[in-house]
């Protein structure tokens, strides 16, 4: 089945692109350098960018479905390796473990002020870049890091405090099958292996954002059922849409990757939904066309695929 006929969505035509790793950033204070890729497309001027965060244990090589997509559609994207990656390894008893959701906010900061030194880095990019126009993403983990630039709060295990982490630069975040808040809704398993889920309070998050949930989406994190990634959306003020995707598990059909081990529920239906209406989303939020998204919006109103609705 061509991915056209599911939802009416055609998005715009896909241009050429080049995709640049690893570049190495210094980061003394995080113990590793932190590597950079950088996907974007071979044509057209001042691009918007896309941040994109990975999910625990993952690295700069996840989610080519999504990835490849938007670059194809006029993004350049930015994914980085942080501190959790299986690739790095870090023994469990290392001091740096209870902070990684802080060094990953720190690691899209650190993008963030090196974006003209990685923008020169891929041929032909430099000059091209949109440094006005910067939206957060990311996946599960990822989507608590992207919230964070956009004004998630996060009570910090260590100190007890949740400070304001956000950064002006980020204009809109996409938070795709994301923790929803902490305190008694929480299981023991997470409320122990992972500390910053405890208390997250989503009040402050004003920027416009883009919440895509599985309504199978079944963590042993909540006791509350998958409605938990919806809070996102729910307890945030401000422009938020949510897209609920019909069967979707954790990894919404398989966006981490093809072929990916981790997708329990394979479905390329799916995958070409999400690529669709985050797409879709991306050119809206930026001011390059609202024709996708005002066509999303109609369509998803009652459609087996999905759902997507704006408060």
């Amino acid at each position: 089945m061509t991915t056209h006929h599911t939802t009416g969505l055609t998005g715009p035509a896909p241009t050429a692109t080049v995709s640049v790793k690893p570049l190495v950033l210094s980061a003394p204070s995080r113990g590793e350098d932190l590597h950079v890729r950088v996907t974007a497309p071979t044509t057209g001027t001042s691009l918007p960018v896309v941040l994109f965060a990975h999910g625990f244990g993952s690295n700069l090589d996840g989610y080519a479905p999504l990835v490849d997509h938007w670059a194809a559609g006029g993004f350049v994207v930015v994914q980085a390796t942080h501190l959790d990656s299986k690739r790095l390894a870090l023994p469990d008893d290392d001091p740096r473990r209870p902070r990684m959701w802080r060094y990953r906010v720190q690691d899209m900061r650190r993008i963030l002020d090196e974006l003209t030194t990685l923008e020169a880095s891929v041929p032909r990019l430099e000059g091209r870049i949109d440094h006005s126009r910067i939206i957060a993403a990311g996946h599960s983990f990822g989507g608590q890091t992207a919230g964070i630039l956009v004004g998630l709060r996060v009570t910090d295990p260590d100190i007890g405090v949740a400070e304001d982490l956000s950064d002006a630069r980020v204009m809109a975040s996409i938070q795709l099958a994301t923790a929803g808040k902490g305190g008694d809704e929480l299981t023991p398993f997470a409320r122990d292996n992972l500390p910053w889920l405890r208390d997250q309070d989503f009040s402050h998050i004003t920027a416009p954002g883009l919440v895509v949930a599985g309504d199978k989406d079944d963590l042993p994190l909540t006791t509350r059922g998958p409605a938990w990634t919806t809070d996102p959306y729910t307890l945030s003020r401000g422009n938020k849409s949510l897209l609920t995707v019909h069967g979707g598990e954790h990894f919404l059909g398989g966006i981490s990757g093809y072929q990916a081990a981790e997708t329990t529920d394979e479905n390329p239906d799916r995958v070409a939904l999400v690529q669709q209406v985050t797409l879709a989303y991306l050119r809206h939020i930026t001011g390059i066309d609202d024709t996708d998204w005002n066509n999303a919006q109609a369509a998803l109103t009652d459609h087996p695929l999905g759902h997507l609705e704006t408060k």
